[in-house]
């Protein structure tokens, strides 16, 4: 079981950093990513992080304003978002799944999906 936790209200300018922790699953095996969605919108990848780190990628929207690492040691991986605009307003999952020694920004890839936190961006 994966379990998202940090989403919230903040208001445009402002950061949160959502958590995701996992039960019963050594994420420290697996690729990991972050995937939103939005009412009437597809699910799309925001960031992955390799099981070792060493790859990282983000969707070009949150560039430089989003973080995505992961502490294998607590099992758990978090998303550092700094500068939120109302565009991310969105529920956010967390992914797991094998990828080699990469990570992928398409949903297929991944088995493990948490239940999602909702972030809120208001202008």
């Amino acid at each position: 079981q994966m379990v998202e936790s940090g989403g919230g209200l903040v208001q445009a300018g402002e950061s949160l950093r959502l958590s995701c922790t996992a039960s019963g699953l050594i994420l420290a095996d697996y690729a990991m990513g972050w995937f939103r969605q939005a009412p009437g919108k597809e699910r799309e990848g925001v960031s992955c992080v390799s099981w070792a780190s060493n790859n990282l990628y983000y969707l070009d929207s949150v560039k430089g304003r989003f973080t995505i690492s992961r502490d294998n040691a607590k099992n758990t991986l978090y998303l550092q978002m700094n500068s939120l605009e109302p565009e991310d307003t969105a529920m956010y999952y967390c992914a797991a799944g094998s990828y080699g020694g990469s990570c992928s920004l398409h949903a297929v890839f991944y088995n493990y999906w948490g239940q999602g936190t909702q972030v809120t961006v208001s202008s």
